[in-house]
C-alpha cells in the first residue's frame, strides 16, 4: 500500500535544496541593483572616442577590440541635404571635421534651440559633397596625431558593415525639432532605417519625437529612451523644462523605457568640485518602470576630487555603491567601464590579493594629503600599501624627519612665513633658490603648514584642495612609531640623499641618524618587517652595507634604455634592488610608446629586484596608450612581455592594491580583451607620415661610470651656530652663500624686500 509518511522526509529534503536553488540563483540575479537584475551595460559614444575622432570607423572598430562583442556603439544622428544620415557629434561640423580645408568661407547662421550658432550645417551639403570632408579630434586635449588618416564621414548604414562588430547600434537623435524646421525629417529617417538595422536603442531629448516613432517600432527589440539635458533647459518640442520633467517620470514611462541623465542628476558635486549626497533619481526611476543610463563619462576631464582622478573609482561610484546601481553608461573610453563591471566591482572590502608585487608609497599617499605627513601615511596604510616610506631629510639640529624634499618650499609654506629670508642657491643641491631643512631647528620645521605636492598644476589639475594644507610632519622617530606595530605592512624604506654635501658641508651624517632611529625603534632585530634603504648614490648604500644587513636599493635618476653588463656588476656588490623610471621600460615619443627597452630584462637576468616610479592617476602622467586610465597603466606595465616589475612605487596606493584584488587576474584564456596590456607601438604605428612627432634619439644605456663614486667625505666639524628663528635674520653656515631668488613662491613685496636685505 502507498504510504506518503515513506516519502515525507525525502520530500522535505527535495524541497529545501529547491528553495535554497531558487535563493542562489535570485541572489545572483539581485547581485546587480539595475532594473533587470543585470550588469549596466557600456555604450561606446562615438566608438573610442577618447583616441580616434569621434564617429570614426577606427574609433568604432577599437572600442570592439579593446572590450570585445558586449559593447554598444552610438551614433548622434544629423542629417545631409539629401535626408542621408550621418555619425557625428556635433551639429556644427566645424566642431569635428576638417569642413573649412574642403570649403572655406562657407559658415552660415541657424537658430538651435533658440540659440543662434554660426558653423558649417550637414543641411546644406549632400551625402557626395561630404565625401571629401574628414573627421578630426574635436576635443583638443586629446591627441590629433590621427587626424592624418584621413577618417572619412559615415552613415548610420555603415555602421552595419564595420570590420568588428558590436553587440548593438545606439542612435541619439539629438535635433529633430531643427531639421524639421529646414524641411528635413528624422522620424521619416530613422523608420526608413529601422526596416534593414535593428538599432538596440533610440535615444532623444524630444519628447514629440519619441512619441512619433514609438508605434513604427518593434519595441521589443528597440528600446525607446529620453534624454535629460540642463535642468534649466527648455525641451524644444513641448516647451517644458528638463528639470520640471524629472518630476513626472510616469509621464516619460508612457513613451520611453529609459532615460539617459547627466552624471549630476545622480551623484551631484558643489561648486568645489566635492560629491554631495546621491539623489533618488536611480531608485525613483526604477520604480516607474525606467532604465536609467548615465551619460558624459569621459577619462581625461575631472569631475570631482573625491575621485582622486581615478575613472574607475568613478564608475563604480555609479555602479557598485551599495544602494543602487544604473543600467549602462555611455562613455568616451569603454574601456574603463568594462573593467570596473566585469573585474572589479562587487570585491568587498577584504578582497584577497591575486597579485604579489610589492606597492610602495610615494611620500605616503601624497596624491590625497601634503607629502610625508601624518594623514598622507595613515592613508596609505588604510589602502592598502606594503612598504611605507620615508625620504629623509636633517634638520639644523641633526634631527632626521620625512619629507620629500631637502627644499622645504616644495611641499610646506615656509616661503610665506618669516623664514623666507633664508633662501638661498646651492648648485651642488638643486638648480634654482630653496629655503633648505639644515637651516632650520626641528621644532621650527614641525610647525610649518605642509602643502600639497601639485605635479601637474600646469595643467591645471590640482589635488585634493579641501586638504591641501592638512596634517602634521613627523620626525623619524614618529615615521618609525608608526610602522612598528602595522601588521599590515611588510617593509619600510628610507630614502637618502644629499648625504655627501650633508657632511662635508653641514657637519650633519644623515647615515649615523638613520642608523641610530632604526636601531632605536628596534629595526635592528630580526622582525617581519623589512628595512629597504633607497639612495641613488652608491656610495651611500656602500655605507649602509658596511654597516647593516638592511635591503639596499640603487635608484637611476635618469631615463635609460639599457645597462652595460659592468655597470649591472658593480650595483650587485651593494643593492639587491633597483628602482628605475616609467619611461625607462617603455620608450615613447610624444607620450606613445615605441617599444620596451632592455633595461628591466637585463636587470631581471642578474637577479636584482626591479621597482617601477611613479604611478599617478592624473591622465596626464601617462601614455596615451593607457587611454587616461591608472589601471589600465599598471596592468600593462605587470604583465608586459619579457618584462618582470616587482613593485610599484606610487602616490595613489590605493588604486594599485586594488588592482591587485580584481576578480580578472589569474584567469589564464579566460582573461577578458579588456584587461590585455597594450603592445608598444601600437597606437604609434598608426599614425602617418605627416602627422609623426620628430624622431627622438635612443634612449642611452647605465654606463659603470655613473655608477661608480668616490667614498663619502667624513662628516665635518663645524661649531655649531644659533637656530634661526622668526627674530634672526643671520645667514646659515657652511660654503654657499645666499642669493636672491626671484620666484613665484615670494608673492609679497614685504618678503621680497627682506630677501634683499641678505645681499
Amino acid at each position: 500500500m502507498w504510504n506518503p509518511r515513506a516519502l515525507s522526509a525525502p520530500l522535505a529534503v527535495l524541497l529545501l535544496l529547491l528553495h535554497s536553488l531558487i535563493a542562489i540563483v535570485s541572489a545572483q540575479r539581485s547581485a546587480w541593483k539595475t532594473l533587470n537584475g543585470g550588469p549596466p551595460l557600456v555604450v561606446a559614444r562615438g566608438g573610442f572616442s577618447g583616441i580616434f575622432p569621434d564617429s570614426s570607423d577606427s574609433g568604432y572598430s577599437l572600442a570592439v577590440i579593446t572590450t570585445g562583442p558586449d559593447v554598444y556603439v552610438s551614433c548622434d544622428v544629423q542629417l545631409t541635404k539629401d535626408a542621408v544620415g550621418i555619425c557625428l557629434p556635433d551639429i556644427n561640423l566645424a566642431n569635428s571635421t576638417y569642413i573649412a580645408s574642403a570649403y572655406p568661407n562657407e559658415t552660415k547662421s541657424y537658430l538651435v534651440n533658440g540659440e543662434p550658432i554660426r558653423g558649417y550645417f550637414s543641411l546644406d551639403y549632400t551625402k557626395k559633397q561630404l565625401s571629401n570632408v574628414f573627421l578630426t579630434q574635436g576635443v583638443y586635449s586629446r591627441t590629433n596625431r590621427f587626424d592624418g588618416i584621413g577618417f572619412p564621414i559615415l552613415t548610420v548604414d555603415d555602421l552595419v558593415t564595420l570590420n568588428q562588430k558590436p553587440k548593438g547600434i545606439w542612435l541619439n537623435i539629438q535635433h529633430d525639432t531643427f531639421y524639421a524646421r529646414h524641411n528635413l525629417s528624422m522620424r521619416s529617417f530613422v523608420i526608413s532605417a529601422s526596416k534593414g538595422i535593428v538599432f538596440s536603442y533610440i535615444s532623444s531629448p524630444e519628447v514629440n519625437f519619441l512619441r512619433g516613432i514609438s508605434s513604427r517600432l518593434n519595441l521589443k527589440t528597440t528600446k525607446l529612451v529620453f534624454r535629460f539635458m540642463h535642468k534649466d533647459d527648455l525641451e524644444p518640442s513641448i516647451n517644458q523644462t528638463y528639470g520640471s520633467l524629472l518630476k513626472n517620470l510616469t509621464f516619460i514611462k508612457t513613451f520611453a523605457s529609459g532615460i539617459l541623465v547627466p552624471r549630476e542628476y545622480i551623484w551631484p558635486v558643489d561648486t568645489s568640485l566635492y560629491l554631495q549626497p546621491h539623489t533618488s533619481l536611480v531608485s525613483d526611476a526604477h520604480k516607474a518602470g525606467l532604465e536609467v543610463f548615465g551619460s558624459d563619462f569621459v577619462n581625461d576631464v575631472p569631475s570631482s576630487f573625491n575621485y582622486s582622478y581615478d575613472p574607475l573609482t568613478e564608475y563604480l561610484q555609479f555602479i557598485d555603491n551599495g544602494d543602487f546601481s544604473v543600467d549602462g553608461v555611455l562613455s568616451d573610453f569603454p574601456v574603463t567601464p568594462f573593467e570596473a563591471i566585469g573585474c572589479f566591482s562587487q570585491l568587498g572590502t577584504n578582497a584577497t590579493k591575486q597579485d604579489k608585487t610589492l606597492i610602495i608609497s610615494k611620500y605616503g599617499a601624497s596624491g590625497d594629503y601634503p607629502a610625508c605627513t601624518n594623514l598622507a601615511y595613515e592613508k596609505a596604510i588604510a589602502d592598502g600599501v606594503d612598504v611605507l616610506d620615508c625620504p629623509v631629510q636633517m634638520s639644523k639640529d641633526g634631527t632626521p624627519f620625512c619629507l620629500n624634499s631637502i627644499d622645504l618650499i616644495e611641499s610646506t609654506t615656509v616661503a610665506q612665513s618669516n623664514f623666507s629670508k633664508f633662501a638661498m642657491t646651492i648648485p651642488e643641491i638643486k638648480t634654482g633658490s630653496g629655503i633648505f631643512a639644515f637651516n632650520l631647528t626641528w621644532n621650527d620645521i614641525k610647525n610649518l603648514t605642509p602643502s600639497i605636492l601639485n605635479p601637474f598644476a600646469k595643467y591645471r589639475l590640482f589635488r585634493n584642495p579641501k586638504s591641501k594644507n592638512s596634517g602634521n610632519l613627523l620626525a623619524l622617530s614618529d615615521f618609525l612609531s608608526l610602522t612598528k606595530n602595522q601588521t599590515s605592512l611588510s617593509g619600510i624604506s628610507i630614502s637618502v640623499e644629499n648625504a655627501a654635501y650633508l657632511a662635508e658641508k653641514q657637519g650633519l651624517s644623515v647615515i649615523d641618524a638613520v642608523i641610530n632611529a632604526l636601531s632605536n625603534a628596534g629595526y635592528d632585530k630580526p622582525g617581519s618587517q623589512k628595512v629597504y634603504i633607497q639612495s641613488t648614490n652608491s656610495s651611500v648604500l656602500l655605507k649602509f652595507k658596511e654597516k647593516t644587513s638592511y635591503e639596499l636599493v640603487y635608484k637611476i635618476d635618469e631615463i635609460v634604455g639599457d645597462a652595460a653588463s659592468a655597470a649591472v656588476e658593480d650595483i650587485k656588490k651593494f643593492a639587491s634592488a633597483v628602482i628605475v623610471s616609467k619611461d625607462s621600460v617603455f620608450s615613447n615619443n610624444d607620450k606613445f610608446l615605441t617599444s620596451t627597452t632592455k633595461i628591466v630584462p637585463k636587470l631581471n637576468a642578474a637577479n636584482l629586484l626591479v621597482f617601477v616610479e611613479t604611478f599617478s592617476n592624473e591622465f596626464v602622467s601617462q601614455s596615451w596608450d593607457f587611454f587616461s586610465d591608472a589601471t589600465v597603466e599598471i596592468n600593462s606595465y605587470l604583465n608586459a612581455e619579457g618584462v618582470k616589475i616587482d613593485g610599484i612605487i606610487t602616490d595613489f596606493p590605493k588604486t594599485a592594491d586594488r588592482y591587485r584584488r580584481n576578480k580578472c587576474l589569474n584567469l589564464g584564456a579566460k582573461k577578458p580583451t579588456y584587461m590585455d596590456p597594450v603592445q608598444p607601438g601600437g597606437l604609434f604605428g598608426l599614425i602617418t607620415q605627416a602627422y609623426l612627432p620628430p624622431a627622438e634619439a635612443p634612449l642611452p644605456p647605465l654606463t659603470e661610470s655613473e655608477v661608480a663614486e668616490p667614498a663619502l667625505p667624513p662628516v665635518a666639524k663645524i661649531a655649531p651656530a644659533s637656530s634661526p628663528t622668526t627674530a634672526e635674520t643671520k645667514a646659515p653656515p657652511g660654503s654657499a652663500q645666499p642669493k636672491v631668488a626671484v620666484c613665484f613662491f615670494f608673492s609679497s613685496l614685504a618678503v621680497f624686500i627682506a630677501s634683499l636685505l641678505l645681499l
